[in-house]
């Protein structure tokens, strides 16, 4: 039997137009799992005016999730057998489409679902009270909650009381090839990349080790406002839209640096599979569980908010190009071994929903039995209810 799987997107990420013409598949590469076993849909973009987006986008920042786009693929998904997601964003919205949507939740012709969290579990002491009740209420329709990160899951214990299955992240190699580096000699000035949009980037920390110190020079690419207390000299802060602008920023880089604030949910892990899969060493921040992603030997890390081991290890770096280079080998032989691809990334879903149904398909039977075995009890009492009459 072929299973219908319904992956539910953010508005933006719609396979027909991103990245329109470069034939990439789903963003997070979803695609792979297509099969004949496996069936896959996506969430589809709606045209919409400016009114229209700025009440959905309102909406969604009340709610903390995207309704009006789920409601707009509500027949796609109530026609599928599995709804995958890859943040809360969509797996809450999705999980009020399924308890609206009138079917209980034990309906084997109810699409299961898989609720990928990300910045949840780093949200959820933030959270009112009304919110963490009504977030709690959704979390009960999800049939499964995988996290990207060990701390995460764990905490999906100690919040939700419900075991998590962790998914290890993957990078597109298509994108990316991965390319072990031959040599590594430091620029003069060290020429430090530093790249992300994510909350928990901890540029401050970055800026005050190498800011105003001429061994570096530094590229930030970023949109998130840097204070113009930080800003320095040696520091060009500046996005980097688009592949093209992405892999040139690597390409001129010596080091590439992930600083981060104390997080749960792996930040910082694209630029870690990018800079590995092009050969640069990385300073990294020591947290989120990236060490589960990367050993010590792929990576420098450095205690959160410590700007001089920050600097330290940069300065370690340039002193010692051969440890560097081996730092950076170690990183792509890791990527490849452990099998950080998206091509991975979509197969453990598979494994997952395999096991889902499986699960499903013991349940109901186990329902189908303890019913027969109810009516049998019941046809064997009514005569001993007759006789007992007469």
């Amino acid at each position: 039997m072929t299973t219908r799987v319904h992956v539910h997107l953010f508005y933006g990420a719609d396979p027909r137009f991103y990245r329109k013409g470069e034939d990439i598949g789903c963003l997070y590469g979803y695609h792979h799992a297509e099969s004949d076993e496996f069936q896959l849909s996506y969430s589809q973009d709606v045209p919409e005016s400016r009114p229209v987006r700025l009440v959905r986008r309102a909406l969604k920042t009340m709610l903390g999730f995207d309704l009006i786009h789920t409601l707009r693929n509500r027949d796609e998904m109530l026609r599928s057998d599995v709804i995958w997601t890859h943040t809360e964003h969509e797996w809450l919205s999705a999980a009020l489409l399924l308890m609206m949507s009138g079917k209980r939740h034990d309906d084997t012709r109810q699409p299961l679902l898989v609720a990928q969290s990300v910045w949840l579990i780093d949200k959820w002491q933030q959270y009112g009270a009304l919110r963490r009740w009504f977030y709690r209420k959704l979390i009960g329709r999800a049939d499964l909650l995988t996290t990207l990160a060990r701390e995460n899951a764990e905490l999906c214990r100690d919040y939700f009381d419900r075991d998590a299955t962790q998914l290890f992240y993957g990078l597109n190699t298509r994108d990316f090839p991965v390319q072990p580096p031959q040599q590594w000699q430091p620029g003069t000035p060290l020429r430090i990349a530093a790249i992300g949009n994510d909350r928990d980037r901890d540029w401050e920390t970055l800026i005050k080790a190498v800011g105003n110190d001429p061994r570096f020079t530094v590229r930030l690419a970023t949109r998130r406002r840097i204070a113009r207390s930080l800003h320095s000299p040696n520091v060009h802060v500046a996005p980097a839209a688009g592949l093209g602008k992405q892999r040139e920023l690597y390409g001129w880089a010596d080091v590439i640096v992930v600083p981060l604030r104390p997080n749960t949910h792996a930040s910082g892990i694209t630029v870690m599979l990018e800079a590995a899969a092009v050969g640069k060493p990385m300073v990294v921040t020591n947290v989120g569980g990236l060490q589960d992603y990367f050993s010590s030997r792929a990576a420098a890390y450095v205690p959160p908010f410590d700007a001089d081991a920050l600097r330290d290890a940069l300065l370690g770096l340039m002193m010692s190009p051969g440890d560097a280079l081996q730092q950076a080998q170690a990183a792509a032989a890791e990527l490849v071994s452990r099998d950080h691809t998206t091509q991975h990334y979509a197969q453990q879903h598979v494994r997952i929903t395999r096991d889902l149904l499986r699960r499903r398909g013991r349940t109901a039977q186990q329902g189908k039995r303890e019913r027969e075995h109810g009516h049998t009890h019941q046809a064997d009492a009514v005569p001993s209810q007759s006789r007992g009459g007469r």
